[in-house]
């Protein structure tokens, strides 16, 4: 039997109503495995459980749901009171629990825990949860009644004496109560320093609220948390980011290198004499997507759009893709990179180097002259990247062309580029394409590590012109895949949910900017324009990227709601991200007249785990840059700034900083002494004294006062009004940077990025609160 054919036996099995825990030798009986067969599906189980398809449970049982049995004893539940699901923490302190079966509820939604209903769940737990009764504006609400199988046992955390007790105050765990760790003496241990402790006890809270504190022990001291080495450390246990691959992996590569030969064509189109660039920031690493434009005879423009073949190098089955497919993405911290694949494929054999022979799968559209998608085509070839350009260069050459030194052929080429991507950009806006202007932050480290400066990044013409051609490619794809009834991996974004856009329009309004229902996406659209380079931009921007929903991968097919089309994928960035890896095999598979038919099932499968691990590498990558913004604002307590107020809550506000790209607090208590009323509706914390009024997009100037690195809060002490109205670098303001969803900007939270060095989605509010992001670096994600 045919491996893959026997992984769609195997899925098919476990998730059936009536299989129960099994070990293989009951599977294989199941499937009328033979005895000569029996070791080949052994060895497929194993790779199998390594892909997240399935796993082994006590026992090694095979289990669809992580290996747990279900329980015989007791009252039976039924779907409609009890289910299970894993659970996801919200800073809030509340959660969320995505069900392991969503048809139980008929719905894909996730199920709102509210804190006091939490139990003793931790992110990603397994839990067992009683469905409330009816539903409320935030949809089914149920109660953690059980953990069933914990995530993990060990963590990340700060060291500290309390009243001459050591405890660890936990990394990424939103509570006021820290861990006991008992007797740590004849331990290496100094208040601050960073450790890795086992729970014993997991915190727990009941549902009167009473709070239980949780108690573990030290395995690990890994250093002082100054030390900017640690600082990255810390955050790669914290978000179990994997590290060094293994040798069989790296075996893996080398075999495939050493069989590599670039003028082996075989039934490649040849396109190595046709001009193509690419455009990259200028420490991108790895290139995975270079342009070609012309004309045709009778006028049309015919793009090409060549991403790097990784499909032609990462075969399934090796070793080589199960570890790609287990890490999923790329992850983008200040000081290094961890890749999804080998750097000798990453960064060598696929990468789309220039004056080199490389192998792409390249997608041909042509567009009439209003910029409407007439053919497309999409085949194998080999290109040579004539030129590689960074940003820079594409926008002084925009500006002023003669001080690029050029050949004609790219210098046409480059203008051509412009004139159709500015068109097709203006057909998406015009559609009612929804952009939102959320700068990017860039830090700047010293050779330590330390930060030495940060600044929010410029969005310009040259990142638009990438931005639109992946968009124009990402969505033929999808659109032939579509055509072909074949299923595939998309690249979904729901729309938001009725009472999110209710509570925004409500929210816009208090602010005061005038709107009708932001129901209406070209309200949303008028919204953000209205307010660019204003200073309520921050807020509403922010307001609105809050009232979307998550964009995820799946087969189900959705439109997407931010970028306002019927079909959409990720195909343009396979070196670092494994769905775009899946699509180009199935696309491959139609070129090469096979059957091209991927179990649902098993996408579902992949686009829940691509999914994670890209909102886990989001949320590392946040986190990492909080860390290292709180080190850089600690040698600056005592300093003064200016910044602009955007949130205000019951007893803070919320200021983001004009010369330092990261936000704060101010608390109640830090204000001009007054009586102060906050008041929901406008937004607004208003004293007796009329001066004392404090709204969003306000100027004000603060002194920094504290830095709590344990709990990554920063804190600010009032000072005056300020006459700055624009958040800005401190220096000249600068553009800003992505779009809702931009192949190379950002999604509505999305992401694409570039192996580069410093790049990051802004920092976040206290505690850290802001939308994931993912780039190639320096550009869109969609």
């Amino acid at each position: 039997m045919e491996n893959s054919k026997l992984a769609v036996s195997v899925l098919n099995l476990v998730n059936s109503a009536e299989f129960r825990p099994s070990k293989p030798k009951t599977i294989a009986k199941l499937l009328s495995i033979s005895p000569e067969e029996y070791p080949a599906l052994r060895q497929l189980l194993k790779k199998m459980v390594r892909r997240g398809l399935i796993a082994f449970g006590a026992n090694h049982l095979i289990s669809a749901i992580h290996g747990v049995e279900i329980k015989p004893a007791g009252k039976p539940k039924t779907a409609s009171e009890v289910v299970r699901g894993t659970f996801r923490a919200a800073v809030g302190g509340f959660g969320f629990v995505r069900l392991l079966d969503p048809e139980l509820l008929d719905s894909s939604d996730d199920i709102f825990i509210p804190g006091k209903y939490t139990k003793s769940a931790m992110e990603g737990d397994l839990v067992e949860v009683r469905l409330a009764s009816g539903r409320n504006g935030r949809g089914r609400e149920g109660a953690v009644t059980e953990v069933i199988e914990r995530a993990r046992r060990n963590f990340v955390g700060t060291f500290e004496r309390v009243n001459g007790e050591p405890v660890v105050w936990l990394d990424g765990v939103k509570s006021d109560y820290p861990i006991g760790v008992g007797d740590v003496r004849g331990m290496p241990l100094e208040n601050e320093n960073k450790v890795i402790v086992e729970l014993v006890k997991f915190p727990e809270t009941a549902a009167s609220g009473h709070f239980t504190p949780g108690e573990g022990v030290i395995l690990e001291v890994l250093g002082a948390s100054r030390n900017p080495a640690v600082d990255t450390i810390a955050v790669i246990h914290q978000f179990n980011l994997p590290e060094a691959f293994p040798d069989d992996v790296l075996d893996d590569a080398r075999a495939v290198a050493d069989q590599f030969n670039e003028h082996e064509f075989g039934n490649r189109r040849d396109l190595t004499k046709v001009t193509t660039l690419t455009i990259d920031p200028v420490d991108a690493r790895d290139f995975d997507d270079a342009i070609s434009l012309s004309k045709n005879e009778v006028g049309n423009w015919e793009l090409m759009v060549h991403i790097a073949d990784v499909s032609h190098f990462v075969q399934p089955g090796t070793r080589l893709d199960e570890e790609a497919a287990d890490r999923a993405t790329s992850v983008y911290l200040p000081d290094r990179v961890i890749p999804m694949l080998p750097e000798i494929i990453s960064n060598s054999l696929a990468s789309l180097q220039p004056d080199k022979l490389r192998f792409a799968k390249t997608v041909m559209i042509e567009f009439d002259d209003q910029g409407l998608p007439i053919h497309t085509d999409f085949f194998a070839s080999v290109i040579c990247n004539k030129k590689r350009l960074t940003y820079e260069m594409v926008d002084q050459f925009l500006e002023a062309p003669q001080k690029l030194e050029l050949t004609d052929n790219v210098a046409h080429l480059l203008t051509d580029m412009y004139s159709l991507a500015m068109l097709l950009r203006q057909r998406r806006i015009d559609r009612g394409a929804i952009e939102l202007n959320l700068p990017e932050v860039k830090i700047e480290l010293d050779k330590s590590g330390k930060v030495k400066g940060a600044h929010l990044t410029q969005y310009t013409d040259s990142h638009k012109i990438i931005e639109e051609f992946m968009l124009a490619a990402n969505q033929a794809v999808a659109t032939y895949l579509t055509r072909k009834n074949v299923p595939f991996l998309r690249r979904a974004h729901p729309p938001p949910q009725g009472i999110k856009l209710k509570r925004l329009t409500e929210f816009i309004r208090a602010i005061g900017i005038q709107c009708s229902d932001m129901h209406n996406r070209f309200e949303i659209q008028r919204v953000v324009t209205s307010v660019r380079n204003t200073p309520l931009e921050q807020a509403a921007n922010y307001a609105i990227l809050k009232s979307m929903s998550k964009a995820v991968y799946q087969p189900q097919e959705e439109r997407h709601f931010a970028l306002d089309m019927t079909n959409y994928c990720h195909f343009t960035s396979p070196i670092r991200r494994y769905p775009d890896l899946i699509v180009h095999r199935i696309l491959q598979d139609l070129i090469d007249g096979k059957d091209a038919r991927v179990p649902v099932q098993l996408l579902n499968r992949q686009g829940q785990h691509c999914s994670d691990r890209e909102q886990n590498a989001e949320s590392a990558e946040r986190q990492l840059i909080r860390v290292k913004l709180l080190h850089y604002m600690h040698k600056r307590i005592g300093d003064s700034f200016t910044g602009t107020i955007t949130t205000v809550k019951q007893d803070r506000i919320i200021v983001q900083l004009h010369q330092v790209p990261v936000e704060g607090v101010l608390m109640q208590k830090s204000l001009p002494a007054d009586r102060y009323r906050f008041d929901r509706q406008s937004h607004s914390m208003e004293g007796y004294r009329k001066e004392n009024r404090f709204r969003l997009g306000d100027a004000v100037a603060i002194t920094v006062t504290q830095v709590n690195l344990a709990k990554r809060e920063l804190y600010f002490t009032y000072q005056g009004r300020s006459s700055v109205q624009k958040l800005g670098t401190g220096k000249k303001q600068k553009k800003n940077a992505s779009s809702v969803d931009g192949e190379r900007v950002q999604e509505a939270p999305m992401n694409s990025r570039k192996k580069t060095k410093s790049t990051t989605k802004p920092s976040s509010v206290v505690p850290m609160r802001a939308k994931p992001s993912s780039k190639k670096r320096g550009r869109p994600k969609k």
